[in-house]
């Protein structure tokens, strides 16, 4: 059951990471740190400089990939859920820092709890 279960969050997040990075990175929504629009403009709201959002993007992105490619190729599935769990850690420490409402949190606290999930599942 718990191999079903990281398969299910596998896709859940690699699709959600993809969703996020590839298709709404212009896009407002209420998740967006501080006042951003989009989600450059978001890593700026944070004082990052603009490589890391790039350096980030390409993390995510490539993890997003990898968990759903590892519902074939299995040896990569904890490496990618460890990716997005210590992002996810960094994401909570920028909301908290920028002083977002725990709203705002939500979807990288769920993220977090997906991914440490995947982690621990055999």
């Amino acid at each position: 059951m718990l191999d079903t279960l990281s398969s299910i969050l596998q896709v859940i997040v690699g699709l959600g990471l993809l969703n996020v990075w590839l298709l709404r990175a212009r896009s407002a929504t209420a998740y967006r740190g501080g006042d951003a629009e989009n989600l450059k403009d978001e890593f700026a709201a944070y004082g990052l400089p603009p490589a890391v959002f790039y350096v980030v993007g390409g993390l995510k992105i490539t993890s997003g990939i990898l968990l759903i490619a590892g519902l074939w190729v299995g040896e990569v599935v904890i490496p990618a859920a460890s990716v997005v769990a210590v992002l996810m850690v960094g994401a909570l420490a920028m909301h908290a820092k920028v002083g977002d409402p725990p709203m705002k949190s939500l979807p990288a606290l769920l993220m977090l709890l997906m991914g440490t999930t995947i982690c621990l599942a055999p």
